[in-house]
């Protein structure tokens, strides 16, 4: 175990690229001697894109490792198509039985996680009390570990919450991977939630002391590092992102929604994707969920102020 301080992490993210490329590196290089199998967990998105040109810049033949979930934007499932050495997996559930055996994702992670717990729980427990209030058995708070008041009226929502679509659609069918030996390369970084800094906090970039090892070689990076990156090195990347999208994941899924900006990712899809949205929020039902938890699906305007800002391309 390698515990990474926060002020290590502070000074990390402040190298130049240069640097961080050669840290990262080496990093690749430790996990590499390791382990007789390691690949790349590549989503088409612009982390994974970044990891996998990196990690092949001194492992050429890293098996890269896609799991087609059903919810990848169509942009990033071409770029995954059109790059070598790529095994594409599925896992045994699709969104919509997830949905209606589960339930939707909503708000955050935690919070859905914590909903679950709460409404499973029968009678006043420890993990209820914990939840609903903050304080363990012992009198102890922790902010942390409860819903905060602003989302604890989703108790009584109509429909259900859940948080376990990553486990079924991602997780899942990764174990599998792992069977076959492959200890994977990820591009999950400490800046993109709390939880993630936590772990680099504990673990450093070289998880190996983890359940599940994993290697995580660019998680000091910013968002402008790998956008640099990319553009340094020539990376092909998802078109996706000259459409004005800085982020893209599962496409319904509704985590992090509340905090968005206008347009969200619902309402920038309709633009962009309107079968999609079509389909998600009338088939899957996502419109009056999403209008629940206080955020819009719907656009009037043909275009928004802002939309045609590409990450790439022309300069803003």
């Amino acid at each position: 175990m390698n515990k990474v301080e926060q002020w290590q992490l502070a000074v990390r993210r402040k190298l130049p690229l240069e640097q961080k490329i050669a840290m990262s590196l080496n990093r690749i290089r430790a996990w590499d001697q390791f382990w007789d199998l390691v690949s790349v967990s590549f989503s088409g998105g612009l982390d994974s894109t970044a990891l996998l040109h990196l990690v092949r810049s001194i492992l050429p033949d890293t098996q890269a490792v896609f799991v087609d979930t059903g919810l990848e934007y169509p942009e990033n499932k071409q770029l995954v198509k059109s790059t070598e050495n790529v095994l594409i997996i599925k896992p045994k559930k699709k969104f919509r039985q997830v949905i209606e055996q589960y339930g939707y994702p909503v708000v955050s992670k935690r919070y859905s996680q914590y909903i679950r717990e709460v409404r499973n729980s029968k009678g006043y427990t420890a993990t209820k009390r914990l939840r609903l209030t903050g304080y363990n058995s012992k009198g102890e708070f922790s902010a942390k570990s409860m819903i905060p008041k602003k989302w604890q009226y989703l108790i009584q929502s109509p429909f259900k919450i859940n948080d376990r679509c990553c486990f079924w659609l991602k997780k899942q069918p990764l174990r599998k991977i792992e069977k076959m030996g492959y200890m994977p390369f990820v591009g999950t970084r400490a800046a993109e939630s709390n939880q993630r800094a936590q772990s680099y906090y504990r673990y450093g970039c070289n998880a190996f002391d983890m359940k599940h090892p994993r290697s995580t070689p660019l998680a000091f990076w910013t968002d402008q590092d790998i956008l640099d990156y990319i553009r340094i090195f020539n990376v092909p990347y998802s078109k996706l992102y000259d459409m004005g999208y800085k982020r893209s994941g599962c496409m319904f899924c509704m985590f992090g929604l509340p905090f968005e900006d206008s347009p969200n990712r619902f309402q920038r899809m309709k633009l962009t994707h309107p079968k999609h949205w079509k389909f998600c929020i009338e088939k899957l039902g996502l419109g009056p969920v999403i209008e629940y938890i206080g955020c819009q699906w719907n656009i009037v305007q043909p275009t928004l102020p802002g939309f045609e800002k590409m990450i790439f391309g022309l300069p803003e």
